[in-house]
């Protein structure tokens, strides 16, 4: 026969193990000590195998059995645990579950610092995550994928979406040290862009389709992601925008540089918060919509990356030199 140890059993047992003895124990749980040997004994029966060496100690020592029998123990308390909180959580309305998609355009610190938080005030609701390019997000949400979005590339109003703006990403082109771009010591124009390689994500979805954003070269290549088109830049095989929260770091040493190109359109990109109207938000996903605005509503990248920018770009004597 299969053993059944009880969920009090394993509780009275994990007591003793951790108090360090049959007397601690049941001070612990408030408990006449025969009442939590009876217990033991009763789980030992239960296992066949003893738990405890019981001779030659005055404190009871775990045996191999015991110690291997007591991280499962542990284990299943602790399931249990996260258990009640989560029925406690549905009793008050908390859900069981928050799934956000998140775009890529969204800063990745912001996106960190929330998750972190998130994670550790509602340790009992799940979190399904899918990170998306432009319209990926909107759609996710349409279909019902997804309780939330964040993100930018809101292509049009829709009466039963409910959009807020958070706050700001921040959009820059850049190009390898190596390429062509690059080398040019002036501001560049429509005609030095138009014959060299555009890096450009097309999105998945079929929100934004027919419409390009920032796209200012004959010569273009069209990519599923953005993680690709930012390794692609940096291997020298064209330029484009990226998010500056995504190359601080490259700009700062070097692998990527700044193109001065006022026909970009750079500079702040919104970031919306996105949902259906049919589908209000419960108290964890609500929490998170206000943790990122408050992130985002205060971004300092633009001051930063300014400061990065000059950091590579030849001053006057330098280009004298040259």
């Amino acid at each position: 026969m299969l053993p059944n140890p009880t969920l009090d059993q394993l509780q009275v047992f994990l007591t003793v193990a951790e108090s360090g003895s049959f007397s601690a124990a049941s001070r612990v749980l408030n408990r006449a000590q025969s009442v939590i040997s009876y217990t033991i004994a009763n789980l030992e029966a239960q296992l066949e195998m003893p738990l405890f060496e019981r001779s030659g100690s005055r404190q009871p020592k775990l045996t191999d059995a015991g110690r291997v029998m007591l991280e499962d123990a542990r284990r299943i308390l602790s399931d249990l645990q996260v258990m009640r909180a989560r029925v406690k959580g549905l009793k008050t309305g908390l859900e069981a579950e928050v799934a956000v998609a998140i775009s890529v355009m969204v800063p990745t610190n912001a996106t960190v610092d929330v998750l972190r938080e998130f994670r550790d005030r509602f340790p009992s609701v799940s979190l399904r995550l899918d990170a998306g390019e432009l319209g990926t997000m909107m759609e996710l949400v349409a279909s019902g994928k997804s309780t939330i979005g964040i993100g930018g590339a809101v292509i049009k109003q829709d009466d039963s979406m409910v959009i807020e703006r958070l706050g700001h990403s921040f959009m820059m082109p850049v190009a390898s040290p190596g390429h062509p771009l690059a080398q040019i010591r002036r501001p560049l124009t429509l005609a030095d862009v138009r014959e060299e390689v555009q890096l450009v994500v097309t999105d998945a979805s079929n929100l934004t389709k027919g419409r390009d954003f920032n796209v200012l070269s004959y010569k273009i290549w069209h990519l599923s992601d953005i993680a690709t088109k930012h390794q692609l830049i940096r291997g020298g095989l064209g330029w484009g925008g990226l998010p500056a929260s995504l190359i601080y770091e490259d700009l700062q040493k070097g692998r990527l540089v700044h193109l001065d190109l006022d026909a970009y359109e750079q500079g702040e990109y919104p970031i919306y918060a996105v949902r259906k109207l049919s589908n209000p938000p419960g108290p964890a996903a609500a929490w998170m919509i206000e943790a990122f605005r408050d992130r985002l509503s205060q971004c300092p990248d633009r001051v930063d990356f300014k400061a990065a920018i000059d950091v590579f770009r030849p001053d006057e004597n330098q280009l004298a030199a040259e």
